[in-house]
C-alpha cells in the first residue's frame, strides 16, 4: 500500500472490513434466538442461559482492547483469524454442552472473544490507519452498515433454520459462515502507518492510556457507550421473550431482529455522512435522546406484530449509528495511531452495559413474569446518556474539509 491510498483499494478495504463484521456480529446479535430452543434441550432456565449469553457480552467487549493492543502493535490479520477459528468453535461446541458452565465457555467466553477479535474496534482500526482523515467519518459509518446487514439477512435465516432444521444445525451453519472471516481479511494485512496519526505526541501505548483514562470527554463517551450496550443487549437477547409474552409466534422476533438491522444501514450511513459536517457530540445527544422517546411511545402501543415492526424501524435507524460518532471523537481526540485500544476500551464500557442488559433482563422475567421494570430502566438510562455527551469537548468540524 503506497502512501497515498487509492481509490480502488480504499473500497477494497472498507467493503472487507464491511463484510467481516457482517458475519461476526450476525453471529453476536442472532444468539436471542436460541435462548427459548436452549431452555427446551439443557432445562437450565431463562435466567442462567441469559447469565451465559451475558458473560458472553462483557467477552465481546473486554477482548476488543485486548485484540485491539495487539492489532495496534502486530496487524490485523493474525487477530481476524485468530477470532475466525475461536468464535466458529464456540458456535459448533455449543451443542454438545448442557451445563451453565459448559455454556459460559463456549457462547460466554470462546465464540464472543472471537467475535470481538473481528469487530469494530479492530476493523474501524484498521482501515482509519489506511484512510485520509476525511473518509474515516465515512468509513466508519459504511463498516458499521455491515453488521447491521448481517442482522437483517441473517436473523429471519437462523431462525428459517432453527424452524425446520433445529437450532443445533442452525448453530452449527453459523460457526462455518463466520470461517468465511479468514480470506475476507486479506486486504486488511499489514502494519501501514500512512495516516496515522497521534493525538498527543509520540506516546507509547501505555502513555496514551493512561492520558485517555484522565481526559473528561473520554469518560463521557465510555458513560454513553455503556447505555448503548446495555439497550443492545437487553433487546438482542430479550425480545424473542418479550414477543413471546405478547402471544405472538416467533418469526415476528426474527423479522424485528431483522429490521433493526435494515433501518440501521441507513442510521449508520446517515451518521457516518452527518458526523463529517456537525459536532459529533451532538448527533450522539440527540441519538440516545430518541430512544427515549421511541421506547416510552412502544410502551404506550397495542403490542401487534406491527408495534413490533414499527418499534425495530423506528429503534433500529439509532441502533448502532452511535458507533461512528464514538469512534470519530476517539480519533480527534487521541488520533488514529492507538484508536483499535482506545475504542476497544470504549467498547468494554459499552459490553459492561450489555452484561447487565442481558443478565438483568433474566432475572427481571424470573422475578416480576415481563419486562417492565427494563423498558423503564432503558428510558431512564438513554436521558443519561444524552445528557452526559454534552460536556464533551469538540471543535466545530471544518465544512470545507467535509466536503471535499
Amino acid at each position: 500500500m503506497t502512501t497515498t491510498t487509492t481509490r480502488r483499494a480504499a473500497w477494497g478495504l472498507i467493503l472487507a472490513a464491511s463484510a467481516i463484521l457482517m458475519i461476526t456480529m450476525a453471529a453476536r446479535l442472532t444468539t436471542g434466538l436460541f435462548l427459548s430452543p436452549l431452555n427446551t434441550a439443557t432445562g437450565l432456565g431463562i435466567a442462567s442461559i441469559s447469565f451465559a449469553m451475558a458473560v458472553g457480552q462483557f467477552m465481546w467487549g473486554a477482548s476488543q482492547p485486548v485484540f485491539g493492543a495487539v492489532a495496534d502493535k502486530y496487524g490485523s490479520v493474525p487477530v481476524i483469524v485468530l477470532g475466525a477459528v475461536l468464535l466458529a468453535a464456540g458456535l459448533a461446541a455449543t451443542p454438545f454442552v448442557s451445563t451453565q458452565m459448559g455454556l459460559l465457555v463456549t457462547l460466554g467466553i470462546l465464540s464472543a472473544s472471537g467475535a470481538g477479535a473481528g469487530s469494530f474496534s479492530i476493523l474501524i482500526g484498521a482501515t482509519a490507519q489506511r484512510l485520509p482523515p476525511e473518509r474515516r467519518a465515512f468509513a466508519s459509518g459504511f463498516i458499521n452498515a455491515g453488521g447491521s446487514f448481517g442482522q437483517f439477512v441473517f436473523a429471519p435465516l437462523v431462525q428459517f433454520l432453527i424452524a425446520t432444521a433445529g437450532w443445533a444445525t442452525a448453530m452449527f451453519a453459523l460457526a462455518a459462515t463466520t470461517l468465511l472471516t479468514i480470506p475476507l481479511s486479506w486486504p486488511l494485512r499489514g502494519k501501514p502507518q500512512a495516516h496515522a496519526t497521534v493525538g498527543h505526541g509520540d506516546l507509547s501505548l501505555g502513555r496514551q492510556v493512561r492520558e485517555a483514562m484522565r481526559d473528561r470527554s473520554y469518560l463521557c463517551l465510555h458513560a454513553g457507550f455503556f447505555t448503548c450496550g446495555f439497550h443492545i443487549a437487553f433487546l438482542v437477547t430479550h425480545l424473542p421473550g418479550e414477543v413471546a409474552l405478547c402471544g405472538l409466534p416467533a418469526g415476528v422476533s426474527a423479522t424485528a431482529l431483522g429490521l433493526i438491522g435494515l433501518f440501521n444501514i441507513a442510521g449508520s450511513l446517515t451518521a457516518g455522512a452527518l458526523a463529517q459536517r456537525y459536532r459529533m457530540k451532538w448527533l450522539l445527544a440527540v441519538t440516545y435522546g430518541s430512544r427515549a422517546v421511541i421506547i416510552a411511545l412502544y410502551l404506550l402501543a397495542p403490542k401487534t406484530a406491527w408495534t413490533f415492526y414499527l418499534f425495530a424501524a423506528a429503534l433500529g435507524f439509532s441502533w448502532l449509528a452511535t458507533v461512528p460518532p464514538t469512534a470519530g471523537l476517539v480519533g480527534k481526540l487521541f488520533g488514529t495511531r492507538y484508536l483499535a485500544t482506545l475504542f476497544g476500551l470504549t467498547l468494554l464500557s459499552h459490553q459492561i452495559g450489555g452484561f447487565f442488559g442481558a443478565w438483568l433482563g433474566g432475572l427481571a422475567f424470573v422475578r416480576f413474569g415481563d419486562y417492565s421494570w427494563m423498558w423503564y430502566a432503558d428510558i431512564a438510562l438513554a436521558l443519561a446518556a444524552a445528557l452526559v455527551n454534552l460536556p464533551i469537548r469538540e471543535a466545530v468540524p471544518h465544512r470545507a474539509t467535509a466536503a471535499a
